[in-house]
């Protein structure tokens, strides 16, 4: 299994912006054959970071997903709303593997 977390850097005056840019990227990656286990959207603390973790069974299932993107309409859409309201400043995107007991 491989998870991808991704650290976002948000426009904190568009966090409703980013809230529904999220809830349709966790029904992308479950449609593509991942597991998304959320987005974590800022609370106490810093009010412009946010988290997003989901994963895949291997890195080959991952990379397929990640072409399947360059394709799919509804990944398409979602990318152009969020580079038109700009709710997303930056992101950060790193893998890191489970250890279960």
């Amino acid at each position: 299994m491989i998870t991808c977390h991704l650290k976002y850097i948000i426009d904190p005056y568009q966090v409703p912006a980013f809230e529904a840019y999220g809830k349709k990227w966790i029904q992308i990656v479950n449609r593509l054959g991942g597991q998304h286990h959320g987005y974590f959207m800022p609370g106490e603390g810093a009010n412009n970071i946010a988290f997003a973790l989901f994963s895949f069974p291997s890195l080959t299932d991952y990379e397929y997903y990640r072409n399947q993107l360059l394709t799919d309409a509804e990944s398409i859409e979602t990318f152009k709303a969020a580079e038109q309201n700009k709710c997303i400043i930056s992101y950060e995107r790193t893998f890191v593997r489970p250890v279960f007991e």
